[in-house]
C-alpha cells in the first residue's frame, strides 16, 4: 500500500521517530484521559450522571481547543518547542494525578472539572506543537506527507489509548482514578520521549524578530476577523454555506451523541456497572468505523456529485435514518445509526473541508480553518447543552430526535437551493 510506503520512507529520518514517538505517546495518553472523564461523570456508582453533567464535561474536554486554539502559536512562536513537549507532558501527568486525587476525594465538582480543563487547555499547545516542529524534522519533498502521515498516527493512539481505557476498567478495576494515572503516566513517557530531540532542534527561530506579546496576540485576533471578512465575500459564498452546514451537521451529532451516553448509561443497563460502558465503548467503535467508511467512501461521492452535493447527500441520509433508528431507543437500531452519523457527519466534514481549501484564497486560509476549528467544537458544546435541557433521565427523548431531524432537513433544503442557484 502507498501508505505503507510512504511511512516507511519518513521513518528513515530519526528525529522524526522521534517526534512522532512524543506524538503516540501524548496522544495515547489523552484517550486514556478522556475516556477516565467520561466514565467518571457518566457511570461512577456514587454520581448520579445527568444530561448537565455530560454537557460539562464535554465544555471541558473541547472549549479549550476552541479558545485556546487560535491564540497557541503566539507562545509557540516564544518558547523552544521541545520544552514545550517536555514541561507540557510533565505538567499534565501532575495535574492528571491531581484529578485523580479528586476523583478520590469529597470535592465539589467545581474543583474537579477545573482540574480537567487544565489538562485539556495544555493539549492544545502540545498538539499545536507538534504539528509546527514537523518540517524541522522532514525534508520539504516529504512535509505534506508527513502532515497527513502523522496527525493520523496520533488520532489512531488516541483511539487505542481510549480502548486501553476501557479495558483498564472493564478488566475487574473500578477505579476511574486507576484509569486517570494510567493516562498520567503515559504523559510522563511522552515527557521523557522528548528529551530524545535536543532543546533547539524544533524551533523556533530566535534570529527572528517577534512583536510583543499584547500586540501579537491582538493581531491574531484582528486576523480571526479579516478571515471572517474575508469569508464572507461574494466568491466565498460556497465556502460560507458549506461551513454552516458542516455546523449545523456538528451540532446535531453532538446532541446525539449525549442522548446515546445516558441510554447506555440508564435505559439499557440497569446500573453503573451493568454493561452500559461496554455499550457505550461498542458506540464509540461503531460511529468509529463509520468515519472511516467516510474517507473510503467520499472521495468518489464528492467526484460524482461535487462536495456540495456530498453534503446533501449525507445530511439527507441523516434526515431519513435518525427517526425511523433513533425514535425505537433500542440497542440495535441506535447502533446502526451510530454508524450512519458518523458516515454522514465525516463525510460532510470532509467535503466541507474540500470546499474551504479550494475556495478561500491561500492567505487567509489557516485563519478560515482556525475559525472553523472553533465553529467545530462550539457546535458540539452547544449541542451538548441543548440536549442538557431537552432529555429525561433515561435519554429517551423523542422532542431531541425529531429537532435534530428538522435541523438535518433543513441543511438539505437551504444547501440544495445553493447548489440550484
Amino acid at each position: 500500500m502507498a501508505v505503507v510506503g510512504d511511512l516507511r520512507v519518513l521513518l528513515r529520518f530519526q528525529n522524526f521517530r522521534r517526534l512522532l514517538a512524543v506524538r503516540l505517546l501524548s496522544q495515547g495518553a489523552d484517550g486514556v484521559y478522556q475516556v477516565a472523564l467520561a466514565a467518571y461523570v457518566v457511570f461512577s456508582p456514587e454520581k448520579q450522571a445527568s444530561a448537565a453533567a455530560i454537557a460539562s464535561a464535554m465544555a471541558v474536554l473541547l472549549l479549550p481547543y476552541s479558545l485556546v486554539g487560535p491564540f497557541a502559536g503566539v507562545l509557540l512562536d516564544r518558547w523552544r518547542r521541545r520544552q514545550v513537549f517536555l514541561y507540557g507532558n510533565l505538567l499534565r501527568a501532575l495535574l492528571a494525578s491531581l484529578t485523580a486525587v479528586l476523583i478520590l476525594s469529597d470535592v465539589p465538582d467545581w474543583l474537579f472539572y477545573a482540574s480537567a480543563l487544565c489538562v485539556t487547555a495544555v493539549n492544545r499547545f502540545v498538539l499545536a506543537g507538534l504539528s509546527a516542529a514537523l518540517p524541522r524534522v522532514v525534508d520539504a519533498e516529504r512535509l505534506v506527507t508527513a502532515n497527513s502521515l502523522s496527525p493520523t498516527a496520533g488520532t489512531l493512539a488516541a483511539t487505542l489509548g481510549g480502548g486501553l481505557a476501557f479495558v483498564v476498567r472493564l478488566a475487574g478495576s473500578d477505579s476511574d482514578a486507576l484509569v486517570v494515572l494510567v493516562g498520567a503516566g503515559l504523559y510522563v513517557c511522552s515527557a521523557l520521549a522528548s528529551l530524545r530531540l535536543a532543546p533547539d532542534l524544533l524551533g523556533p527561530d530566535r534570529r527572528r524578530a517577534q512583536p510583543r506579546l499584547g500586540a501579537a496576540v491582538l493581531g491574531t485576533a484582528r486576523g480571526l476577523a479579516s478571515g471572517v471578512r474575508h469569508l464572507a465575500g461574494p466568491a466565498r459564498r460556497e465556502a460560507a454555506w458549506a461551513l454552516a452546514a458542516m455546523t449545523l451537521m456538528r451540532f446535531c451529532y453532538g446532541a446525539l451523541t449525549v442522548m446515546v451516553l445516558m441510554l447506555c448509561r440508564y435505559a439499557w443497563s440497569s446500573g453503573p456497572d451493568d454493561g452500559g460502558l461496554a455499550l457505550l465503548g461498542l458506540a464509540v467503535a461503531v460511529s468509529g468505523a463509520g468515519f472511516f467508511g467516510a474517507a473510503v467512501l467520499t472521495p468518489a461521492g464528492a467526484h460524482r456529485f461535487g462536495p456540495g452535493g456530498w453534503i446533501i447527500a449525507c445530511a439527507g441520509c441523516a434526515t431519513v435514518l435518525t427517526p425511523a433508528l433513533g425514535l425505537t431507543f433500542a440497542q440495535v437500531p441506535v447502533l446502526i445509526a451510530a454508524f450512519v452519523l458518523g458516515l454522514t457527519t465525516q463525510g460532510a466534514k470532509i467535503a466541507t473541508d474540500t470546499v474551504v481549501q479550494s475556495s478561500v484564497d491561500d492567505g487567509f486560509r489557516g485563519r478560515i480553518f482556525a475559525v472553523y476549528d472553533v465553529l467545530f467544537n462550539v457546535a458540539f458544546v452547544g449541542a451538548a447543552a441543548v440536549a442538557a435541557l431537552m432529555l429525561p433521565p433515561d435519554g429517551r427523548s423523542v422532542a431531541l430526535v425529531v429537532t435534530v431531524t428538522v435541523v438535518y432537513g433543513v441543511v438539505v433544503t437551504a444547501m440544495a437551493r445553493f447548489e440550484r442557484q
